[in-house]
């Protein structure tokens, strides 16, 4: 772990807080001229309905980060206070947010933020590997889950004829789907045989397969999350059963909050029932996606996929994007806002002259 507070400081620059701000806007800009309609908010209307749907998208945030915050107190064992949970899991998720997926969104400045709340560093490496653990786990349990319980016709296209967000690419979405989920497994499936049984035996073999030629550039990187596995796996020896239980019970209803916000967004403006567990699946194979998006915080990614892949479930055409809008708004933009925010005073606050 390398990061100073010259690294750390980086991530507030301007240009790479604005990047996935403008990718998020550009392909929203386009997709609202590609479908602009001068009709389109002719039967839009503002109802009690819609206000109580948006406060209960509003609670799904604060339990999202509230069930976050109870885990990272539980993997530091309570070292954190919650104001420094708060702090802690708002520049993690700044992080995630300007940094892509594929690339760790922020893995190794998250070891450094808990490292600098006086959390020492093994500590801090097993917090985050195990952290990182328990939502691959999280996915590896309800993909199927979801999948078995729904189908592949329902799970990967419309089923209806007359939706103008009819999904014609469903086969190549699902291999691709099952080709992360797969690689995310085996990755996690690895990360948990390191972590609980024998770290070093993964560190040789990773530094054995990235010492060929046309992977040698990346064995550094490779060494570096190697040797933290080694010593996570020395914090994780000893763990109970029911430390599990609470880290994995807070990962589920954090991410199950994380998704019952859209649930909720396009309830608010709906008028007709529509099915919540599919609205929720198609969510989980979002999210699964969205582990190989190359952009910073899936920008654009995500404002393409809610459109194509949830539009089924907006009766009014027309509000697709402005939902769009509306859930970005909620679950990533303040993100970013806050957390450019925070970070400014943390740094203040943990690197004391």
């Amino acid at each position: 772990m390398t990061e100073t507070k010259e690294d750390i400081s980086r991530l507030s620059k301007p240009l790479r807080i604005l990047f996935p701000v403008f990718i998020g806007f550009a392909v929203t800009g386009y997709l609202f001229y590609k479908n602009y309609n001068s009709n389109s908010f002719e039967n839009f209307s503002w109802t009690f309905k819609t206000a109580q749907w948006l406060m209960l998208g509003v609670l799904m945030i604060i339990i999202r980060d509230l069930a976050y915050m109870v885990r990272i107190k539980e993997l530091t064992n309570n070292e954190l206070t919650w104001k420094k949970s708060f702090e802690v899991i708002i520049l993690w998720e700044f992080c995630s947010a300007i940094m892509p997926a594929i690339l760790g969104g922020g893995f190794a400045f998250a070891i450094a933020i808990i490292n600098k709340e006086k959390i020492k560093l093994g500590k801090s490496i097993s917090v985050v590997l195990f952290s990182s653990f328990l939502d691959g786990l999280f996915f590896a349990i309800f993909a199927p889950l979801i999948y078995f319980t729904l189908g592949s016709e329902k799970l990967f296209s419309s089923l209806s004829a007359f939706s103008n967000q009819q999904m014609s690419y469903g086969q190549t979405l699902e291999i691709t789907f099952w080709t992360i989920y797969f690689i995310v497994l085996f990755y996690k499936l690895l990360i948990a045989y390191a972590l609980f049984f024998n770290a070093r035996a993964v560190k040789k073999i990773l530094l054995k397969i990235f010492s060929f030629s046309l992977l040698k550039k990346w064995r550094p990187d490779i060494l570096e999350v190697a040797t933290d596995m080694v010593i996570a796996s020395k914090e994780l020896k000893n763990v109970k059963l029911w430390y599990w239980i609470k880290t994995f019970a807070a990962t589920v209803v954090s991410w199950s909050a994380r998704f019952i916000l859209i649930n909720c967004i396009i309830k608010a403006f709906s008028t007709v029932p529509f099915d919540h567990y599919l609205l929720y699946g198609r969510q989980l194979v979002i999210g699964i996606l969205m582990i190989g998006s190359p952009t910073p915080g899936g920008a654009g990614v995500a404002e393409l996929m809610f459109s194509n892949f949830l539009g089924e479930f907006i009766d009014n055409k027309s509000l697709t994007i402005l939902l769009t809008i509306i859930w970005r708004m909620m679950s990533y933009y303040p993100y970013i806002i806050v957390g450019a925010i925070v970070l400014p005073r943390w740094i203040k606050r943990v690197w004391k002259d």
